[in-house]
């Protein structure tokens, strides 16, 4: 049989890379699917993806999807699908923030878009959590601009910055910005016994957990995680109650299921920690650590879905979060500290009826189109 394509794009957003596609390039919907694991070589049972363009893991096993919107709030309607590696699985439940910063600029120079002046700002309605995100770049001869300054740890290089503002983020999968009402919430995890967690749905639902309660220092790089077996059945199990008490799924089955949310992550007080270039990143430079599994491998930065929703956690009096944040810190940007460096968030929150809710999370990136054609499948 010959190989079939389709005109795509491929790029970098953050610390992420995704296949984009138009929507208009694609049949319906029911038939995605075969599309994009084939495209990315999933599944793949040696977990390398080498018969697609899919990186092995799970920051580098995307595709974005774009069209014109109909409403009257946003530009670009998106939808993110996170491929799964090893299984013939696509996930379209929860949202990318890396790829998110790719988004405006696609809208631009593939003419979804067409801003005047040297500033754009795109208004996204990403499909998945029904949210509206603010994109704001600059532009060079009408086009996304692609030098700059900013550095994004994890990266090479500089960019230009990319603004990504996560309007009213609360809710995102759940309705509720703490699905169980709860800022700290008690786990009874089959084969773990008790173990504290706050449960968050800020741009996605999140379960954190403090890296102390799981014997951990919060300092591990992900490569001392992915090696603990055991730790890492754990995890999984921490997560699938969670998943459970926040509503996301109906049991632990159903729950193994769904691998994209929640994400987990295992948090700690500001401490000296080795990064993955091998520098010695000093306590002075984060206000709280964050080691994440993402679709069940230990992320080698922070998903910014899950970065946005930390930096709202850590002013949500009571939680996990709150307790390990730097004292003062979360009165502004938060600096979170995670394997490739740190990353500053901020989250404009305000009380309402005694709970806390979230007006907007913000977050800077950079973004970098790859190479434009067919992808092969």
């Amino acid at each position: 049989m010959p190989l079939l394509s389709y005109p795509a794009v491929f790029m970098r957003g953050g610390t992420s890379r995704a296949i984009m596609f138009h929507a208009r390039d694609l049949p319906v919907r029911a038939e995605w699917d075969p599309i994009f694991l084939a495209a990315m070589g999933s599944p793949d049972p040696n977990g390398r993806q080498l018969n697609g363009m899919g990186g092995g893991i799970s920051s580098l096993s995307k595709v974005c999807i774009l069209a014109p919107s109909d409403r009257a709030d946003a530009d670009v309607d998106y939808t993110f699908a996170q491929v799964q590696i090893r299984d013939p699985r696509v996930d379209y439940r929860s949202n990318c923030g890396n790829m998110s910063s790719a988004v405006g600029p696609f809208a631009v120079d593939e003419g979804i878009v067409r801003p005047n002046g040297d500033t754009a700002v795109v208004r996204i309605f990403n499909t998945n959590t029904k949210k509206i995100i603010r994109s704001t770049f600059p532009l060079e001869d009408g086009r996304a601009a692609t030098d700059g300054d900013m550095a994004i740890p994890g990266v090479a290089g500089t960019g230009a910055p990319i603004r990504l503002d996560f309007t009213d983020p609360g809710g995102a999968k759940t309705g509720k910005l703490l699905p169980t009402g709860r800022a700290l919430d008690v786990l009874e995890v089959p084969g773990l016994g008790s173990i504290g967690a706050s449960l968050v749905d800020a741009a996605n639902p999140c379960v954190f957990v403090a890296a102390a309660d799981l014997g951990l220092a919060g300092t591990e790089l992900p490569t001392a995680l992915e090696r603990d077996a055991g730790l890492m059945r754990r995890l999984e199990a921490i997560r699938r109650q969670a998943a459970v008490a926040m509503g996301i799924a109906g049991d632990l089955e159903a729950a193994g299921a769904i691998r994209s949310i929640p994400k987990i992550a295992l948090l700690a007080a500001p401490a000296d920690a080795a990064i993955l270039s091998g520098r010695i990143v000093p306590a002075s430079e984060a206000d709280i650590l964050a080691r994440t599994i993402s679709v069940g491998q230990p992320h080698r930065a922070v998903p910014i879905t899950v970065a946005l929703c930390l930096a709202v956690a850590c002013r949500i009096p009571g939680s996990v979060a709150s307790d390990l944040v730097r004292a003062g810190a979360a009165d502004g940007a938060i600096r979170i500290g995670h394997p490739s460096g740190s990353i500053l968030v901020a989250a404009e929150t305000r009380i309402e009826a005694g709970a806390v809710g979230v007006a907007a999370a913000t977050v800077y990136r950079t973004a970098r189109r790859l190479f434009q054609g067919e992808v092969l499948y």
